[in-house]
């Protein structure tokens, strides 16, 4: 009999996705659920198991593809960087020298930030960039221990340019260093510089990149981690051979986001009605226009597979984890006080205790799931079902 969480697929032919968003120092929300999920897999598998020993595909948007790299990116005994429960003390290490705090706040810190956002990037990222260069070294996309996914804005040529490692072992020009893939994912407009590097054709002619953060394309990257999928199916990737690439049912994804102020509603009609190009650039510390179209693209990406699968009667084959309940400086992508990192782990924390929702596809609202318990509930049924995925996909190899 199948639990609440089996998904609709035979044994060892399931493909299992992992989906992260971007929010910069937020990140800290889903490295706490990470860190949780893993604990579970070792419980049923040892201690030695990660997460990429799960997943088929991890995708990452912004601080969500520096996540990915993380926890797919290979040690010099091939396997990941990073466990899920170093995550959090990494954030909380280097998030303060990455987001450095200027100012005391009031008034004056208002005006230096609102001249600081006008005049160009709040951050120049060079801590940032060195210290991807040195986690990461001369790591390649095509060398990451699961199949990944990260997307950036190529604001030259006004289109998404996606990073995934399928792609990356068809187009050598695509199989650029994780370190600059990362620093890209990560060049929010307005927080950080765009950021350029060139890779080189097979043929040895150079092939430029002028890139901004993923977010401006999918700040929830979930639909092109199914995309990616689809694609290797139909490329028939051999790992893959046993699910057709329309059989959704087969497709068992998690998808975390990085909290959001919904429930805040600290915009109203009123107010923004008033507003010019300034107002919409900065608001008390705040980007509203960034806000509005990264909460949007992240929403309707979760309404459209909420809106598959539910269509497929495979609800239990995807579970996004989000919290709408975030205030004040919680809400932030780059405050990185101690008071305010702990604040965001308590926040991962109390997620778990929280009960299983889902969005209504009517309101686009988040509602609780009746007797489905807890995300925590519903993250050890999901690991239960990766761990008895990788057992049966062992017993064939």
């Amino acid at each position: 009999m199948e639990s609440e969480m089996s998904p609709s697929g035979a044994l060892g032919k399931l493909v299992t996705v992992l989906s992260i968003d971007g929010g910069g120092v937020r990140g800290l929300i889903p490295g706490v659920v990470l860190a949780f999920l893993e604990a579970e897999l070792q419980k049923l598998d040892g201690k030695e198991v990660r997460l990429a020993d799960y997943f088929d595909v991890i995708a990452g948007t912004s601080t969500g593809g520096l996540i990915t790299a993380m926890i797919t990116t290979p040690d010099k005994n091939n396997r990941p960087l990073y466990a899920a429960k170093d995550i959090v003390p990494f954030y909380l290490e280097h998030s303060p020298k990455i987001f450095p705090h200027k100012n005391s706040g009031g008034l004056l810190g208002s005006v230096i930030n609102f001249f600081g956002t006008v005049a160009g990037p709040k951050y120049d990222g060079k801590y940032l960039h060195s210290l991807l260069k040195k986690l990461l070294g001369d790591s390649k996309i095509n060398q990451t221990l699961s199949s990944i996914v990260i997307p950036t804005f190529d604001i030259k040529l006004l289109q998404p340019i996606i990073f995934s490692t399928s792609e990356a072992n068809r187009d050598v020009s695509k199989d650029a260093f994780l370190a600059d893939v990362c620093i890209s994912t990560s060049a929010a407009p307005t927080i950080f510089p765009a950021h350029y590097f060139e890779t080189k054709y097979s043929q040895g002619n150079i092939r430029s990149f002028n890139l901004v953060d993923g977010g401006v394309a999918a700040s929830n990257p979930t639909l092109l981690a199914m995309n990616t999928v689809t694609n290797d199916l139909l490329m028939k990737r051999e790992d893959l051979a046993p699910v057709r690439a329309t059989d959704y049912k087969k497709y068992l994804i998690l998808s975390l986001g990085t909290g959001n102020a919904k429930n805040e509603q600290k915009y109203s009609t009123s107010v923004v009605s008033k507003w010019g190009v300034l107002g919409w650039l900065y608001d008390g510390g705040n980007v509203p226009l960034i806000d509005a179209f990264t909460q949007a693209s992240g929403d309707m990406v979760d309404i459209h597979v909420s809106t598959l699968f539910n269509a497929l009667q495979s609800e239990e084959n995807y579970l996004r984890v989000q919290t709408d309940d975030l205030v004040g400086n919680t809400s932030s992508a780059d405050i990185s006080t101690e008071e305010n990192m702990r604040n965001l782990i308590k926040i991962g924390e109390a997620q778990l205790n929280k009960g299983l929702s889902r969005v209504n596809l009517d309101t686009g609202m988040s509602e609780v799931v009746e007797g489905a318990g807890t995300y925590g509930d519903a993250l050890i049924r999901f690991a239960k079902v990766l761990s008895t995925e990788r057992r049966a996909r062992l017993a064939k190899s």
